[in-house]
């Protein structure tokens, strides 16, 4: 049977070379004792040496090495040890034996140490370099930041991601194997069972009334899927899936199980600010419950393989996904070291992996992530055709892209030494038939940056969707030049022409805002560390524009008032009232409307009406510090913690402070407020708040208590209870 393990307590680590470090006797006793996952920048100071692009955070050379102990009965069973991401270039040795190395640190690995593992004690050591900082134009982690499990098989066994189910129609779900070798196979779906036999094979489970999933009703199922061998089994997995039909047209948009609707979707990257690129799944299910609450139905994972855990809560929260798995193909991207469009770049980059290695990790993507009901689309690129960055055509003298403000002017024309862009049709071809190699069932899409020339050389004709980035003025044009083309946006800005480019055009399937929260790195210069493209900060706190997406996506009524008199909302008409008299009414043409305000006053009420509907926002002026709250929000891996100043009634203060965490017992990740100019370590105890707010991470495990002070008032709370 199937006995799989999590490893991540006990691990060694060091930060620096060791030649010797593979070898299974080394003594790393003086080693720091880390818990996976983890992301090793994130516990060192920022520094204007390190890359802006990166989020001025370190790199290096790290070792991690584990002793692990396997049965008696071990010898001649499988033995295998999946990474769900390691940053980068990882070579792992198990009982100083070379299991091999990848260069990207996205992919999920699994290397077989059948040959080497023993019963007793075993070793394994894994080296991580990351010495060109700037090999990305946003954060990374170093590390292993994600899962490690150890799998021990029966000889015959379900390969790596052997299983794939998938819709038929509204009731049928077909299952497809591959095994080690021949054998019997059973799988159980809702009470009902089928079978089949080979090594590989595949059968139809048909339901009479499923629940349909969407993200309305994101229902779910559990496939039970087993290998029998004599009657007996030898292998067990089950696997979460769903039900759901998808269809894209060109002149009607998106369908999900046959209705039509709108794609209304945010970029994410794969850090969480304090804890860098090691993100529990807590931390996304805070993320992804504000998100949903403000309409938001579609994730983009940008730009990259994200991790399972993402997509799992995608399935079960109702997230339809648009899964990317490359930034670069064969041609380095410029990447920003010394500040945003600052020259000279630097170039490093999956570049120099991809012609080797996109075709095993392009493969290795699609079949770890089939399963996901919410996976709708596969993208295999992002802004691959940025103007002269690196290719270019003599179709266009001069090319200007959204990134290019202070490009001189010689990099932005033609240059007949650089990539032709007609590459790009060719390369995008292979990979379509890529990942229809290993999955039939989804289109094939990609972020298009400048579909005034990838038109020309075929690019998006490769594609079955075609997703354009800032582009919704070129809507109308390309409709009319291409009918057969699906058209999204795939990348856009917050403003509301570009969601009404959406709204009121039925072939248009919906857009990705950038992004739905601020993520390390792509910053604009020291001090800044961070882009601040987000609806939520890096501490999970809602902006302003938060509650402008929210009044444009929802359906209900809704309105929100801030401070300056400003309202966002999808109301017909709006009264302002400060401290109880009027400031009259207006009617709205779009979804923010704004009052002018006296110089002091203590209260506002906006009352928002439409047809019969009408609901209220109060903005309170809050006085002086008079409490803290510590709101803990338990997981199983760690403890998030929201502290909020508040007056004597209760309102968040609006002059921020300086905050003071003690912890006692137990383990402090480190500690946010979401500022994109505060340097401060994120390991330190200290740090002014934002918007009267800042969120304190906790390991999960053990019991401790939390006290927090600002100024002369102190509130505490356990944690780990």
């Amino acid at each position: 049977m199937r006995h799989t393990t999590t490893l991540a307590q006990g691990w060694k680590f060091c930060l620096d070379e060791q030649p010797h470090a593979f070898y299974a006797g080394y003594d790393d006793s003086e080693w720091q004792g880390v818990t996976l996952p983890h992301d090793w920048a994130v516990e060192h100071d920022f520094d204007e040496r390190y890359s802006s692009g990166t989020g001025y955070a370190r790199g290096g050379v790290g070792w991690y090495r584990l002793r692990f102990a396997l049965p008696e009965d071990v010898a001649g069973k499988t033995v295998r040890v999946n990474f769900g991401g390691i940053y980068k270039n990882a070579r792992v040795w198990c009982n100083s034996n070379f299991l091999g190395m990848r260069p990207c640190g996205y992919t999920s690995v699994t290397h077989d140490i059948s040959p080497f593992a023993r019963a007793g004690e075993n070793v394994l050591a894994v080296r991580v370099e990351h010495n060109d900082l700037a090999d990305s134009r946003w954060y990374t982690g170093n590390g292993i930041y994600r899962d490690v499990t150890l799998e021990v098989l029966d000889p015959v066994h379900f390969v790596p991601h052997g299983v794939f189910v998938h819709t038929v129609d509204a009731h049928t779900l077909n299952v497809a194997w591959a095994l080690s070798a021949e054998a019997e196979v059973a799988f159980t779906l809702d009470g009902k069972t089928v079978r089949g036999s080979g090594q590989t094979g595949s059968v139809q489970l048909r339901m009479e009334n499923p629940k349909l999933w969407s993200p309305d009703s994101p229902a779910l199922y559990t496939l039970t899927c087993q290998v029998l061998n004599a009657g007996q089994v030898c292998d067990s997995l089950d696997i979460t899936c769903g039900i759901r039909t998808v269809k894209f047209c060109a002149n009607t948009g998106f369908f999900l199980n046959g209705v039509n609707m709108k794609l209304k979707g945010v970029c994410l990257h794969h850090d969480a600010g304090a804890l860098g690129a090691a993100v529990p799944k807590e931390v996304w299910r805070r993320r992804l419950r504000k998100l949903k609450a403000c309409g938001c139905n579609a994730i983009r994972t940008a730009h990259n393989a994200p991790d399972t855990h993402l997509l799992d809560l995608c399935d079960e929260m109702g997230f339809v996904v648009m899964n990317e798995a490359f930034d670069e193909w064969e041609g380095c991207k410029n990447k920003w070291w010394q500040g945003h469009n600052v020259y000279p770049p630097k170039h490093f980059g999956y570049s120099d992996a991809f012609p080797n290695w996109h075709e095993r990790d392009l493969r290795d993507f699609v079949r770890r992530d089939r399963n996901h009901p919410s996976v709708i689309l596969w993208s295999v690129g992002n802004e691959i055709d940025y103007p002269n960055d690196p290719y270019c055509h003599p179709m266009f003298k001069t090319m200007t892209g959204n990134n290019d403000a202070n490009k001189p002017a010689q990099e932005r024309q033609y240059d007949p030494n650089k990539p032709n862009a007609e590459r790009l049709a060719q390369i995008s071809a292979r990979l379509v038939e890529i990942v229809k190699e290993n999955d039939t069932t989804r289109p094939v899409t990609a972020a298009i940056a400048f579909p005034e020339l990838a038109n020309l050389v075929g690019y998006p004709q490769t594609l079955d969707v075609v997703g354009y980035n800032y582009k919704e003025h070129l809507y109308r044009a390309d409709r009319e030049a291409y009918p057969e083309h699906v058209i999204y946006g795939s990348e856009n800005g917050h403003e509301e022409d570009q969601w009404l480019a959406v709204r009121d055009n039925e072939d248009i399937c919906g857009q990705f805002l950038w992004t739905g929260v601020d993520y390390l790195g792509e910053a604009q210069g020291w001090p800044v560390r961070l882009s601040p493209a987000g609806l939520l900060t890096t501490a999970g706190f809602e902006k302003p524009r938060y509650h402008h997406r929210h009044a444009m996506w929802a359906d209900e009524l809704v309105a929100h008032l801030e401070a300056d008199g400003t309202v966002y909302t999808n109301a017909e008409k709006i009264e302002l009232f400060c401290d109880g008299q009027s400031l009259g009414a207006k009617a709205l043409e779009g979804y923010t409307v704004a009052f002018a305000l006296p110089a002091q006053f203590d209260g506002l009420r906006a009352v928002a009406t439409r047809g019969d509907e009408q609901v209220e926002a109060v903005y309170d002026v809050p006085g002086e510090l008079a409490a803290i709250t510590l709101d803990a929000e338990q997981g199983d891996s760690v403890v998030q913690v929201i502290v909020s100043l508040r007056d004597a009634q209760g309102r968040l203060v609006s002059e921020d402070a300086a905050i003071t965490c003690t912890l006692r017992g137990g383990e402090w990740l480190g500690m946010d407020n979401g500022v994109a100019d505060d340097t401060t370590a994120y390991r330190s105890n200290t740090r002014e708040t934002c918007m009267g707010q800042a969120v304190v991470y906790v390991r999960a495990g053990c019991p401790a208590v939390l006290q927090v002070r600002c100024g002369e008032v102190t509130a505490q709370v356990q944690v780990n209870a």
